[in-house]
C-alpha cells in the first residue's frame, strides 16, 4: 500500500477521477434520445398560467402547491421533435404535436391519475420533481411521459432527471433571475429576449419562444427553448440551442405574481 505523499497523491488523483466520471454521467448525458432532431423544453410561469385559466386546476388552487413557484419557472414538459419513423409514415409536425405517442399507443380511457400508476422514481428525484412540476398534482407527469416519451425508448428516470436539471439551469441563470425580479410588473417582449441572450449567448434568442395569453396576448404563461438532441449535455451553451418558431406575445408583457 502506498504511504506518505505518494499515497496522498494517488488518493487525490482517484478522487478527481471519480469526480470527473460523475460529472460526465450527469442527468443530461444519460438521456440518449435517438431518431429525432431536438427537444423543446416547455417551462410554465405558474402565476401567469393560473391567472389565465377560467377553471384553475388543483395546483393553482391549493396554496401548498403554489408555494415557491413564483421564484422561477416550473416544468410543463420536455418534448422530442417529430421522430424520423413517424415522418416516414406521413405524419407531419402538426399531427405529432397534437397526438404524439398516442399515434402508436392510444390514450387510455379515463384520467391519467386513474389510467396510469405513479412512477417508481428514486426518492430524491421524486421530491425534486414535485418541486419542479406542481402539475404532478393533476398527474401532468404521467400525461407528458405517455404523450411525448413512452414510444421513444426514453427511460422514465433519465427523462425526468434531465427535465429537472434543465429547469434548475434556466432558473439559476440571469434570464430566470430577470423574470423573477420583474414579477408583478410589465417588461418589453424584446427585453425578455435580450435577457435570454445575455444569459445564453448572442443570437440565442432565436431558440426562445414566448407564450402569452389573456387580452391582447399580454400575460406571460410559458417559455419554450429548443435544444439539440445530440448536444443536450452541453446546455445551456449557445451551440446546443435550436431555433424555435416565434410566439405571439404583445410588445409589452405582464409577469404575474400570486396574491
Amino acid at each position: 500500500m502506498a504511504t506518505g505523499w505518494k499515497g496522498r497523491l494517488l488518493t487525490g488523483l482517484a478522487a478527481l477521477l471519480l469526480a470527473a466520471v460523475a460529472a460526465a454521467d450527469g442527468p443530461l448525458d444519460r438521456l440518449q434520445g435517438e431518431g429525432f432532431a431536438h427537444y423543446t423544453l416547455a417551462l410554465t410561469w405558474h402565476p401567469g398560467f393560473c391567472a389565465s385559466r377560467s377553471r384553475p386546476p388543483r395546483e393553482c388552487r391549493e396554496p401548498e402547491l403554489r408555494r415557491g413557484a413564483e421564484q422561477g419557472f416550473v416544468l410543463h414538459g420536455l418534448w422530442p421533435s417529430l421522430p424520423e419513423r413517424f415522418a416516414s409514415r406521413g405524419v407531419d409536425r402538426r399531427r405529432w404535436w397534437q397526438e404524439g405517442c398516442f399515434l402508436e399507443r392510444p390514450r387510455a380511457d379515463g384520467s391519467f391519475c386513474r389510467a396510469h400508476p405513479p412512477f417508481a422514481l428514486p426518492e430524491a428525484l421524486d421530491e425534486s420533481l414535485d418541486g419542479a412540476m406542481p402539475g404532478r398534482a393533476s398527474c401532468l407527469d404521467r400525461y407528458q411521459y405517455a404523450k411525448h416519451a413512452a414510444c421513444l425508448d426514453l427511460p422514465e428516470e433519465d427523462y425526468f432527471a434531465a427535465s429537472v436539471a434543465l429547469v434548475e439551469t434556466v432558473n439559476e441563470s440571469a434570464f430566470g433571475a430577470f423574470v423573477a425580479l420583474n414579477q408583478g410588473g410589465e417588461v418589453g417582449r424584446n427585453d425578455l429576449i435580450h435577457a435570454f441572450e445575455a444569459a445564453f449567448g448572442e443570437g440565442s434568442g432565436r431558440a426562445l419562444r414566448l407564450e402569452c395569453r389573456g387580452r391582447g396576448n399580454r400575460l406571460l404563461t410559458e417559455v419554450r427553448i429548443g435544444i439539440a438532441v445530440d448536444r443536450l449535455e452541453e446546455f445551456p451553451e449557445a451551440e446546443s440551442l435550436v431555433r424555435q418558431d416565434r410566439g405571439r406575445c404583445a410588445t409589452r408583457v405582464r409577469i404575474a405574481t400570486f396574491d
